[in-house]
C-alpha cells in the first residue's frame, strides 16, 4: 500500500503510542500525526490527512464536537470513531454525523486496521447519511449477538415486537432492548431503516 497520512487524536499516550506502532508495522509507509484534543490536531496539522482516527472521549470539543469541525475542514477526509463507550447511542450519533465507522476500544486492533484499509479504499467518495450505517465494506465491524441476529432476522420478517416475544420466549420489553441494541450497530433510527441496512450489509438472507 503506498505511503498515507493519518492523524490520531486521542488524549491516552500510552495508546496512542501502541496504536502507532501497530498502524505502522501493518502500514510501514504510513506517516501518523498525533494529537491529544481536537484543538491541538487544528492548530498543528494544517494538511489534510487521508483518514483520521478520532477518540470520543477528550478534554475541551468531544470527538462528537471535532467530527463536525473535521467535516467542515477536510469534508473528503474519512473519520473513524474510536470508543470505549460503544453504546447504541453513541454509535448511532458518530455514525449519523457522518463518521465513516465507528470502532470500539475493547476491539482487537484488527478491527482498526480494517476500518482504516476501508478508509483508504475509497470509501470516503460514498459519504454516509444520516441514519444509514456505513457501507457493506464494514459488515465485518458489525457485531450481532446470536439473540442480537435472531432478533433482527425476525424483524426483517415483518414481525411486530410482541410477535417476536412470543416466537422467543421472551419478555416484550426485553425484545425492545434488543432492537434498540440494533438500531445503534447499524447507525439507524427506524425498522425500516434496520431492514434496508441488514440487507445490504448481507446480515439477513
Amino acid at each position: 500500500m503506498p505511503g498515507f497520512r493519518l492523524l490520531l487524536i486521542d488524549d491516552h499516550a500510552l495508546f496512542r503510542e501502541g496504536l502507532g506502532l501497530v498502524l505502522r508495522q501493518r502500514f510501514p509507509e504510513v506517516e501518523v500525526s498525533e494529537a491529544l484534543s481536537v484543538a491541538q490536531a487544528v492548530n498543528q496539522v494544517h494538511q489534510a490527512p487521508d483518514v483520521i482516527l478520532l477518540d470520543i472521549q477528550l478534554q475541551g470539543p468531544d470527538g462528537i464536537e471535532g467530527l463536525a469541525i473535521f467535516r467542515q475542514r477536510w469534508p473528503q477526509v474519512p473519520v473513524i470513531m474510536l470508543s470505549s463507550m460503544a453504546t447504541p447511542d453513541t454509535i448511532a450519533t458518530a455514525l449519523a454525523r457522518g463518521a465513516l465507522a465507528f470502532v470500539s476500544k475493547a476491539d482487537s486492533s484488527s478491527a482498526i486496521l480494517q476500518a482504516v484499509e476501508h478508509a483508504l479504499s475509497g470509501a470516503q467518495a460514498a459519504p454516509v447519511q444520516p441514519g444509514v450505517a456505513a457501507d457493506s465494506g464494514l459488515t465485518q465491524l458489525i457485531k450481532l449477538t446470536a439473540r442480537q441476529a435472531e432478533v433482527l432476522q425476525l424483524l426483517c420478517e415483518g414481525l411486530p415486537n410482541k410477535v417476536i416475544a412470543r416466537r422467543m420466549e421472551l419478555s416484550e420489553f426485553t425484545v425492545r432492548g434488543y432492537v434498540q441494541a440494533i438500531f445503534g450497530l447499524l447507525g439507524v433510527t427506524s425498522r425500516t431503516q434496520a431492514i434496508f441496512a441488514a440487507r445490504r450489509h448481507g446480515l439477513v438472507a
